[in-house]
């Protein structure tokens, strides 16, 4: 038998050196508000989600950015026109142009920590 669950991604973490430095980038980018919660060991920042139940999130812990990790692609609010340069406004760097794929398009970033982050639009 094959394994085939319904969301293959299931859950994120970013390590970060600062983590409030890091949690406004992600409120800007993302254009949300965001706290530091108590975490159990850490303090941590939660990602919201709109369907707990059936909804992918992940959340910002104080650790060490690896270089060459993962790259975590999350929606953005409105378009990628509008989340690139908040972005860059909030001290990230966009890495690439806007890539199409059937569902929608994407770019590769980096966050704060040099983290690779995708910011993704779906289609409408």
């Amino acid at each position: 038998m094959t394994f085939t669950p319904n969301h293959f991604a299931c859950w994120f973490e970013i390590p970060v050196s600062d983590l409030e430095a890091s949690r406004d980038f992600y409120a800007k980018v993302f254009d949300m508000e965001l706290k530091i919660e108590d975490g159990g060991p850490n303090d941590l920042v939660m990602f919201p989600v709109g369907d707990e139940a059936g909804g992918v999130s992940g959340h910002l812990y104080p650790g060490t950015p690896s270089e060459n990790g993962p790259t975590i692609h999350l929606v953005v609010p409105d378009s990628l026109a509008a989340a690139r340069p908040r972005l860059e406004a909030a001290g990230g760097k966009v890495e690439s142009e806007n890539i199409e794929i059937p569902t929608g398009h994407f770019c590769y970033a980096r966050d704060l920590d040099g983290n690779s982050i995708g910011l993704f639009e779906f289609k409408s």
